[in-house]
C-alpha cells in the first residue's frame, strides 16, 4: 500500500480490479480545503486514460512491476514467442499486448513489463524507433523533394508506411513505432 501523495509517473496501482500506470500527476493545494493529487491513469489492458483525484493520505494498492528485455523469436498462431535475455526461457505474448507489433521483426529486443507478484505479462513495448528496409514502393523521381507529398511504401515486416517521394525500394528508413510515421532515411 502507498499513500496518494507518493504517486509518480510510472507508478502502477490496482484500482477497481484493473491495473493502471500513472502517466501524469499534479499535487494541488487549493486556497481553501484539503490538498489532493490530480492524476491521469492509463489502463494497462485496454490503454484507456482516465483522470482521478486522490485525497492526500488516501491508501492505494501499488503493484510492483518488472521490466526485462526479451528477444522476439517467431510467431505461432496469434501469439508471438519471446525469449528472456538472461534465463533463455521462452514465453508467448498475445498480439494485442505488444505496442508497435506491425514493425517488429525476428531478433528485435522489446521491453516486457510484468507483474512481479504473479509473473503475469502486462504488455510488451517496442523501442520508440526502429530501422526497416523498404521492400516495395513506386520509384521516386529526381526533384521530388520540393513538396511535402508522400507515397505508400511496404517495409520488410509487411506494414505500410507513408514516406517522402524521393525514397526508393531497398533503402533503410527509421520509423516511429508508436504511430508508424517516417522519421528519416538511414545510410547502410
Amino acid at each position: 500500500m502507498i499513500n496518494a501523495q507518493d504517486i509518480k509517473n510510472g507508478t502502477c496501482i490496482r484500482m477497481d480490479n484493473n491495473l493502471y500506470f500513472c502517466i501524469e500527476f499534479l499535487h494541488v493545494k487549493p486556497g481553501k480545503g484539503n490538498t489532493f493529487m490530480r492524476t491521469k491513469l492509463k489502463n494497462v489492458v485496454d490503454g484507456r486514460v482516465l483522470e482521478r483525484r486522490f485525497n492526500i493520505g488516501e491508501k492505494l494498492e501499488d503493484v510492483r512491476v518488472e521490466r526485462r528485455p526479451y528477444q522476439y523469436l517467431y510467431q505461432e498462431g496469434e501469439d508471438f514467442i519471446f525469449m528472456n535475455q538472461e534465463t533463455f526461457e521462452q514465453i508467448p505474448i498475445a498480439k494485442d499486448l505488444i505496442t508497435g507489433v506491425d514493425f517488429m521483426k525476428e531478433g528485435d529486443v522489446v521491453e516486457v513489463v510484468s507483474d512481479a507478484s504473479t509473473e503475469t505479462v502486462l504488455y510488451a513495448e517496442m523501442p520508440v524507433t526502429t530501422v526497416l528496409k523498404i521492400t516495395y514502393t513506386e520509384p521516386g523521381l529526381k526533384g521530388d523533394t520540393a513538396t511535402n507529398a508522400t507515397k505508400p511504401a511496404t517495409v520488410e515486416t509487411g506494414a505500410t508506411v507513408r514516406v517522402p517521394l524521393f525514397i526508393n525500394e531497398g533503402e533503410l528508413i527509421e520509423i516511429d513505432t508508436r504511430d508508424g510515421s517516417y522519421q528519416n532515411r538511414v545510410k547502410a
